[in-house]
């Protein structure tokens, strides 16, 4: 990457410069980015917490760090700091997910909570949300159109907003405003036709 040394970089342009230091195999470089990132990455695992309800057993922390071994195992070609929030926030869905699952066979099958539709698609989650009848509908989506599915990711489960997710994506405000709203429709549609466990 070619920077102007005698331009001090934003805050912005550090992160992006660390990040593809990190992809390069700077193992120092995610030092450099945590500082700048906690915050962001701690708020979105109180959210996904807060969404799993008092059931669970991990603590925001557990799950931060748990994403970073994961991340850290994986080669990412990162570009900027919506697309790392956003790949970490599909990680932290991911260890949710896997941690449900062990929760509902530790008790052999038992039922999970129903989804309440209206609360998962306005983007304001129950403590009793199934997150693995979320993530199978994100799932189905995600093998009929990708960049719905993406966009549910960034939005709902990462919390960026419509800027920042067009940015993620390299796409436009417009474009993302009109998937959004296709994919909460087919997200309520899919999630209705689910019948109790």
């Amino acid at each position: 990457m070619n920077i102007d040394t005698k331009t001090p970089l934003t805050i912005g342009d550090q992160i992006t410069a660390d990040l593809r230091d990190w992809s390069l195999g700077d193992p120092e470089a995610f030092e450099r980015i945590l500082p700048q990132v906690y915050e962001d990455l701690h708020r979105l695992a109180r959210a996904y917490l807060a969404r799993e309800g008092r059931e669970h057993t991990l603590q925001a922390t557990a799950l931060i760090n748990e994403a970073y071994l994961r991340l850290s195992g994986s080669p990412v070609d990162w570009h900027n700091r919506a697309q790392f929030i956003g790949v970490t926030a599909r990680v932290m869905r991911r260890i949710l997910v896997d941690h449900g699952r062990q929760r509902r066979a530790d008790k052999r099958g038992g039922d999970a909570p129903q989804v309440p539709l209206d609360e998962v698609l306005d983007g304001h989650c129950d403590p009793q949300t199934d997150l693995l009848a979320l993530d199978q509908a994100l799932d189905e989506l995600a093998r009929l159109d990708p960049d719905q599915a993406r966009i549910v990711e960034l939005r709902y489960f990462a919390g960026l907003t419509i800027a920042e997710t067009a940015t993620a994506l390299e796409i436009s405000p417009a474009t993302v405003k009109r998937e959004w709203t296709m994919a909460r429709a087919w997200l309520f549609q899919r999630l209705s036709q689910r019948q109790p466990v």
